[in-house]
């Protein structure tokens, strides 16, 4: 009889705690509900509270643990203080998902200033400061962690035609996973990125109603669903992927290969 191996991986998130930011609509919606329903007690947290709530409702209604919190990702203290709150009645925050981010939609010199602060502190400075207070209390509490940053194809591919500076945070978030990943290593904390391709979310439903319909010049012609990135999600906080960190895994469709 063959001796086969037994496969290593597993889904079951029983134990964990996760803070996902964003979680108020789109691809931070489906992450939280996802990680939920695999056993982790989930932080819930964006500025629209009323949305936050409802969707604790959901995932509680259906058997889940979680916490909805107000957050502001331009604001180091709202920052410290959810990761105080989140640690005070779930745990330590061992799952972080960095998914909270904002487009600019406009030419670098047609950018007011204030626009250039808030894409930059949510889309960069706001993950850099939640992944080392998580960081801080996880090498404290010598515990293994898991780290999975959104990035976008946008960050690899600019056409010129607006969203610059998006181009430029995401970009930069993928290196900011990479040098994360190098040092924190040792505490056995793994550091990941996805760059995700066009899936149908309240933000790119904008983008459509604003420039029409432009998954025609996509390879496969169309926008993903967000469920098409639970395995990747799955795989980066699982334990399969344990020997995996500082790695971007791009989810486009094929759209950033054009």
């Amino acid at each position: 009889m063959t001796d086969y191996a037994t496969p290593n991986f597993s889904i079951d998130l029983t134990g964990q705690v996760a803070l996902v930011t964003g979680t108020t609509s789109g691809l931070g919606k489906r992450f939280a509900t996802v990680l939920a329903a695999c056993g982790a007690k989930v932080a819930l947290t964006g500025r629209r509270v009323d949305r936050l709530d409802a969707l604790a409702e959901e995932i509680r209604g259906a058997g889940g643990d979680c916490l909805p919190l107000a957050l502001d990702m331009t604001d180091r203290e709202s920052i410290r203080n959810v990761v105080e709150e989140v640690e005070g009645h779930l745990g330590t925050i061992t799952i972080l998902v960095n998914n909270a981010g904002i487009p600019d939609a406009q030419h670098a010199v047609r950018m007011s200033d204030e626009l250039v602060d808030a894409v930059f502190d949510t889309n960069l400075r706001g993950p850099w400061d939640l992944s080392c207070e998580v960081a801080r209390r996880l090498i404290a509490a010598k515990q293994p962690g898991r780290m999975v940053n959104i990035s976008s194809v946008g960050g690899f591919n600019y056409s010129g035609n607006g969203a610059a500076l998006y181009s430029v945070t995401k970009s930069a978030l993928v290196r900011m996973t990479e040098v994360l990943a190098v040092e924190w290593s040792r505490f056995n904390i793994n550091v990941n990125a996805i760059a995700p391709g066009a899936f149908s979310t309240e933000m790119l439903d904008g983008m459509l109603e604003r420039m029409g319909d432009f998954s025609q010049s996509f390879p496969r012609k169309r926008i993903c669903d967000p469920a098409q990135l639970d395995s990747t999600l799955l795989y980066l906080v699982s334990p399969a992927s344990d020997a995996v960190t500082g790695t971007c895994i791009k989810v486009d469709d094929g759209q950033g290969s054009r």
